[in-house]
């Protein structure tokens, strides 16, 4: 079991007041400076990058990403898709859904259908092309259903107007 695996299977590690914070600032900003970071929870960059390390290497943090405009990204179609699959079936259906292109979300879900899932692409008809000819060719999908998402939201707070400087040390 590699690093990744023992840190999903490990019970879930106790966050104080300091790391909540600083994954706030990083979810804000995933550029910030371990030196803005530090300064924003009042503790000394020593402490800042080793709170870092220990929330990346227990799994808390689980990477690093960039908020894409998929319009401004030429993604300008997207919708959540719902999937009623075969009963055990699962992780054979999961890794042909990440295979597709647009995939960006996929959850395993309880309620009327099975799996939900996210997808972006360039236009509708990439967007039926992709659920008429891939998903419903998948033998363990029994019925989709695609709800298209008209105007999109980041929950995530911006920062204020300014970058980070790439997650340096300094």
């Amino acid at each position: 079991m590699g690093p990744e695996r023992m840190a999903d299977a490990a019970d879930p590690r106790p966050l104080d007041a300091i790391d909540k914070d600083i994954l706030r600032i990083l979810q804000s900003d995933g550029r910030a400076s371990i030196r803005s970071v530090a300064e924003a929870v009042h503790v000394s960059r020593a402490n800042a990058y080793a709170r870092i390390n220990r929330l990346i290497d227990d799994g808390v943090i689980r990477g690093f990403g960039a908020r894409v405009n998929h319009e401004r990204a030429g993604q300008g179609a997207s919708a959540y898709i719902t999937l009623k699959i075969v009963q055990n079936s699962w992780r054979t259906v999961r890794d042909q859904l990440r295979a597709l292109p647009g995939a960006s979300h996929i959850a395993l879900v309880s309620g009327d259908f099975d799996v939900l899932l996210l997808v972006h692409s360039p236009d509708n008809r990439a967007l039926r092309e992709l659920v008429l000819t891939r998903l419903q060719a998948i033998p363990e999908v029994l019925s989709t259903r695609t709800l298209l998402v008209f105007e999109e939201e980041d929950p995530q707070p911006q920062p204020g107007g300014t970058r980070g400087t790439g997650g340096g040390t300094d």
